[in-house]
């Protein structure tokens, strides 16, 4: 029975994708649930899995073609997924080749990964849901193969064969092409600053009191949520209080009218192997810190696995990018269209501060927000971000609603 294998339904927000990677090819057998191809938009890379067992007869569609919804991408011949007895009788070796199509399953990120450092899928590890191989798989597989490389004892190269050394003029240069997700960035970014009247104030914040209190309830916490109790669930929190007060800074422009929201939908830019995305923390006013916790580092795990659904990175009112993780000691960050501000969090730096006539070394960060100059004046921008100051510099004024 033929079976035709098509792209999946895209969002309103996809007009199209682009076949990036077959893992199979004409006349290879397939197992149910197997891996096919890859489908890359502008926002996410989706999967497309074998619904049965059997054999590809066409594909239709190769690496680089540009796709719609619902496209036809190949024809698969259902089968019991075994080879033929007569195969069976006269090549007894064709039971370790089935052994190999089940060989594990790679996400996009750890696919990239085991490109770049050459190995075998067959020969990691998987510790993934489902047998998968995920980065940190490929990861350990790399290290172990260093530590051979390290205990090995190092070859003679005879003078007489001894390579020849590299010319100095030899300048190497290497072309690709942009990912979608890389094209649809860049084309953001550029919209953002030719189509706002973008502006950045900046600000500093003592991180002492914070750092205190998380380093007093770090353990009960960890105990009583199974979650570290992290920096970004504190500045979620003062941001969500801060809009409360400022509601033009949590509102869009929408052609000449102006879209006031009554819900908080924080968007948080997480850095992946194919760039950045923001994946959106629903409601964030209604979640406790833990939670907060939590969904970051859920958000985390699927951007370095090239999870994160379409869904997930749709809409958000409010956005926070945290370039301290990357050692960044102050930057202007770019708005996040349609949301017209953007808070900046960079690397926390023991400074000399004067505290009441005295100098003091204090851990010090840097904020910035970004704003659409066009909605928010200088005033409300500026007292936005001194009111998140307030509430990291006195954490008490969070729970007194002061």
């Amino acid at each position: 029975m033929s079976i035709e294998i098509k792209a999946p339904q895209f969002p309103e927000s996809v007009a199209d994708g682009t076949v990036a990677t077959w893992h199979k090819q004409e006349g290879d057998r397939v197992s149910r649930d197997e891996l096919l191809v890859d489908i890359e938009t502008d926002k996410v890379v989706l999967e497309v899995v074998a619904p049965a067992d059997g054999v590809l007869t066409k594909i239709h569609h190769g690496e680089g073609d540009t796709i719609e919804s619902q496209a036809l991408l190949a024809v698969l011949e259902a089968g019991d997924g075994a080879a033929p007895a007569t195969e069976t009788q006269s090549e007894p070796a064709s039971a370790p080749v089935a052994a190999e199509d089940k060989a594990p399953v790679a996400g996009p990120a750890a696919r990239k990964r085991l490109a770049e450092a050459g190995l075998d899928a067959s020969k990691v590890e998987a510790t993934g849901k489902g047998g998968r191989i995920t980065r940190d798989d490929v990861d350990n597989a790399l290290k172990q193969r260093e530590q051979q490389k390290a205990s090995a004892p190092a070859p003679v190269t005879p003078a007489a064969v001894a390579p020849a050394p590299v010319a100095n003029g030899d300048r190497e240069e290497r072309r690709v092409p942009m990912t979608r997700l890389r094209k649809r960035i860049a084309e953001r970014l550029v919209d953002a600053q030719h189509n706002a009247a973008m502006l950045t104030t900046f600000n500093e914040v003592n991180m002492k009191p914070i750092m205190d209190m998380r380093k007093h309830y770090q353990a009960d916490f960890e105990k009583a949520h199974g979650v570290r109790l992290g920096f970004m669930s504190f500045f979620v929190r003062a941001c969500v209080e801060a809009l409360k007060r400022f509601p033009m800074v949590n509102a869009s422009i929408d052609g000449d009218d102006i879209v006031y929201h009554g819900y908080y939908d924080v968007g948080v830019a997480v850095s992946g192997d194919r760039g950045l995305v923001v994946p959106v923390l629903r409601d964030a006013d209604q979640k406790g810190l833990a939670e907060v916790e939590t969904d970051i580092i859920e958000f985390g795990k699927k951007a370095r696995e090239g999870k994160l659904s379409i869904e997930e990175m749709t809409g958000g009112t409010f956005t926070i990018s945290n370039g301290g993780v990357f050692g960044s000691l102050m930057s202007t960050p770019i708005l996040n269209p349609p949301q017209t501000a953007i808070l900046g969090m960079h690397k926390i730096q023991e400074r000399p501060m004067a505290v009441d006539g005295k100098v003091e070394i204090l851990p010090m960060m840097y904020l910035a927000v970004s704003y659409d100059h066009r909605l928010i004046d200088g005033r409300e921008a500026v007292q936005f971000l001194v009111a998140i100051k307030q509430f990291i510099e006195d954490p008490a004024r969070l729970l007194l609603d002061i």
